[in-house]
């Protein structure tokens, strides 16, 4: 074949091989973390990684170390042993684009402080140099706002608010941050039904539309059952981690627990026999103001 055939009739191109995309970085890694208050351990050797887009529930009694997971996750906290990156870097370097939505804690009455003022606050409270334009930040706080519907009442102190409200607000400063991990200790508590999917919504939300990581502690899987991925059981007799339908069950929790555990499934919710101090269904209290935890009339 002379040059113009082979012009003509140029050789197939070698195929390449077909590479499909890995999964993303975490955002969380932990390696071998343990954390114990002088003789008292409350979690030894976990390894935990979070990537981007996952929602993780973590559940276990009283004193297990729920909540001290999420100071270690926020730098408050030092890890007795092990290591820890967050986004890429040192806990206490990764606060930036890390949102915190505490536990639900009815704030008094006499709090002048507006919800406007308190989302700000999460706009640009943690910043240093030249401040942002005063119309860029209100354009940004209504936004967050109206995202949340906490429009209606932006402009009133957050001591009046309903425990729905403030919970609402919360959310709000959370996301102000623009966060690529939200941190959710015990958001639902004192919450009634109605008012606990708001804010599971507005949390899923977030973590579809911008791909942000959720590490939520809660006593209830129940209201997240169907958004959760994973679960992180932390227990006296260590920790399991895994897809509910894993960790969620009488043999598992039984050997967490070190005793008989039954885990019951009653019309698509979670029940829990025979754990000390793992009840699934809350038993509501009245909320701020006498409103049940709601929003206001």
């Amino acid at each position: 074949m002379d040059r113009t055939d082979a012009a003509a009739h140029p050789s197939p191109p070698v195929p390449s091989e077909r590479r499909e995309p890995g999964p993303a970085a975490p955002v969380i890694s932990l390696r071998s973390g343990t954390l114990a208050y002088g003789d008292r351990v409350l979690w030894r050797d976990l390894d935990l990684d979070v990537r981007p887009g996952e929602f993780l529930a973590v559940l276990g009694p009283n004193g297990s170390g729920k909540t001290s997971l999420l100071r270690v996750l926020l730098g408050r906290q030092a890890l007795t042993a092990g290591s820890l990156t967050v986004l890429g870097r040192p806990a206490h370097l990764g606060g930036r684009h890390v949102g915190y939505i505490p536990q639900h804690k009815s704030l008094p009455a006499h709090t002048m402080l507006r919800a406007r003022d308190l989302v700000r606050l999460g706009v640009d409270g943690h910043r240093w140099g030249l401040p942002l334009a005063p119309g860029r930040i209100r354009r940004r706080v209504d936004d967050i706002l109206e995202a949340v519907g906490a429009t209606p009442y932006a402009n009133l102190p957050v001591g009046r608010l309903s425990g729905g409200e403030q919970q609402r607000v919360r959310i709000a400063q959370a996301l102000a941050t623009d966060p690529r991990i939200l941190l959710c200790d015990e958001p639902l508590l004192s919450l009634d039904l109605q008012h606990q999917r708001t804010v599971t919504t507005l949390v899923d939300r977030r973590r579809r539309s911008a791909g942000t990581a959720v590490v939520f502690v809660t006593h209830e899987i129940n209201p997240v059952l169907g958004l959760v991925d994973r679960v992180l059981y932390l227990a006296p007799g260590g920790f399991r981690i895994g897809p509910p339908d894993e960790v969620m069950t009488t043999v598992a929790l039984s050997e967490l627990y070190g005793t008989e555990v039954d885990v019951l499934r009653v019309r698509g919710r979670i029940v829990i026999v025979g754990a000390p101090d793992a009840a699934t269904v809350h038993h509501h209290t009245n909320g701020t103001n006498g409103t049940n935890g709601g929003e206001r009339p």
